[in-house]
């Protein structure tokens, strides 16, 4: 979860306002003063903690909620407001062939960005060419040469060379007929004259069309003046934070982004090449607060790329009796991509939903490998069991445990939640919308029984 902390504080406190009875001035204050903590927790600016806390107070004491508006949500959507002036306004990297310059301090992730960054324009139908000029890192160079072998995108260094400007003047030379060219530069333990002298000549010399600053989401306070003195020297068109999930902190970057009021185009969401997600502000901040996203849930939706067609045949069997654990298994297959299930989860609304703010990483990952340990159960089954479950008997299970490392027990527990999961469906068979309900739940991969209320024989 994208800062788990600072979200799990955030929906705590909205949660307490709906609960409220009444919104009265001890009330604001003490949700400001929750705001207040949250925020101071997560290393936002205090300036900028402090100029946001006085707006909230002033707001929600003289402003009145317009007609149809409880103050109750009239406080939630003022808060919305107040936060997402610091997130700044949409903005996103163009489409379209140039030069992009990547800065920041070591440890940051430049190295890993590039990579992500190619991937993503080489997806988008451009041709991307990687340029290694790190110099002073021990191993830029090689990092950066797998990550373009591993994604099949041209790669250009020089190892040993010593003059960045060189090895980036014989690269964009090599990589002439490359629609995008994306140098990643050096970096330093702490920001110093000869790191700022370094770009500042790799900016004035190559004239970049977009200067990238890459910053940690647990930096902390020192994120301002890192951004500050890097946008002097090059003038940042824009930033992407990394190592945003499951971080507590994040704030720092977020608000160092305020202060240099450069665009944050994206945020790094993992390790793996594809967690790079395009920043959007106000969907970041509806998943923060638990107000739900049904644009990314879709988006979440199709990534399990299951198309209508296929829904509606496995839904058509399902409903006529003939689906089987194969069928079961080509969805989950699906399903189970790397962090689907999370984004899937940061997309509901939970503000609403009793006990949601404990449902964490953990969960989803307890989910996650439950998922994994039924498709290894169903890898060590015969062609024909997946076909016909109900052949399985107490020899098959012992085989099939054998075969999959996995318990007798767990093997009986799925079978159990597909024959649930079939009786339960045969009851509804009649119920008007469920077949529109139950379409919809296959083509988001979520075959939980928990999903499917339970409805009696003559209902």
């Amino acid at each position: 979860m994208v800062l788990e902390g600072l979200s799990s504080s955030l929906r705590e406190t909205l949660r307490k306002i709906s609960g409220s009875t009444y919104i009265d001035r001890d009330t604001i204050k003490d949700v400001v003063k929750d705001v207040q903590r949250a925020l101071l927790k997560s290393d936002v600016n205090v300036k900028l903690v402090l100029d946001l806390s006085s707006r909230l107070e002033k707001r929600a004491s003289e402003e009145k909620p317009p007609a149809g508006m409880t103050a109750q949500d009239y406080m939630i959507k003022i808060i919305y407001e107040e936060l997402l002036g610091i997130l700044g306004e949409p903005s996103s990297l163009k489409i379209e062939p140039q030069t992009i310059m990547l800065v920041g301090l070591y440890g940051q992730g430049k190295t890993t960005s590039a990579g992500k960054l190619a991937k993503f324009f080489h997806r988008k139908g451009l041709n991307v060419g990687l340029i290694a000029a790190d110099i002073h890192r021990p191993g830029a160079y090689d990092q950066l040469e797998q990550i373009a072998r591993s994604i099949n995108v041209p790669f250009y260094g020089e190892r040993g060379n010593r003059d960045p400007e060189k090895i980036i003047k014989h690269g964009m030379e090599k990589l002439a007929d490359m629609q995008v060219k994306i140098i990643d530069t050096s970096g330093r333990d702490s920001l110093n004259d000869d790191l700022i002298k370094e770009i500042r000549g790799i900016k004035e010399r190559f004239k970049p069309d977009e200067v990238l600053l890459v910053m940690d989401a647990t930096v902390g306070q020192q994120a301002g003046n890192q951004a500050r003195t890097l946008n002097e020297a090059t003038g940042i068109t824009g930033v992407i934070i990394t190592k945003m999930d499951g971080t507590g902190k994040g704030g720092g970057a977020l608000s160092a982004v305020a202060q240099i009021h450069s665009p944050v185009y994206f945020i790094g969401t993992g390790e793996h090449l594809d967690d790079l997600e395009i920043f959007n502000p106000k969907k970041f901040l509806s998943r923060l607060l638990g107000l739900g996203d049904l644009e990314t849930l879709m988006e979440a939706f199709k990534d399990t790329q299951i198309t209508e067609e296929q829904a509606e045949e496995s839904m058509n069997k399902l409903m006529s009796g003939k689906f089987n654990l194969k069928d079961m298994y080509e969805i989950w297959e699906k399903f189970a991509q790397p962090g689907l299930m999370r984004k899937m989860f940061d997309a509901l609304p939970l503000t609403k939903i009793p006990g949601a703010s404990k449902i964490g990483d953990q969960d989803i990952e307890t989910a996650q490998n439950k998922l994994q340990n039924y498709r290894y159960i169903m890898d060590s089954m015969t062609f024909r069991e997946l076909e016909e479950p109900d052949i399985i008997n107490s020899k098959r299970i012992s085989r099939i445990s054998k075969g999959s490392g996995r318990s007798e027990e767990e093997i009986r527990s799925l079978l159990r939640e597909f024959k649930a999961m079939k009786k339960n469906v045969k009851a509804m068979k009649g119920n008007r919308g469920f077949k529109k309900l139950l379409k919809n739940q296959i083509r988001g991969g979520n075959f939980s029984l928990d999903n499917i209320p339970e409805f009696s024989e003559n209902q």
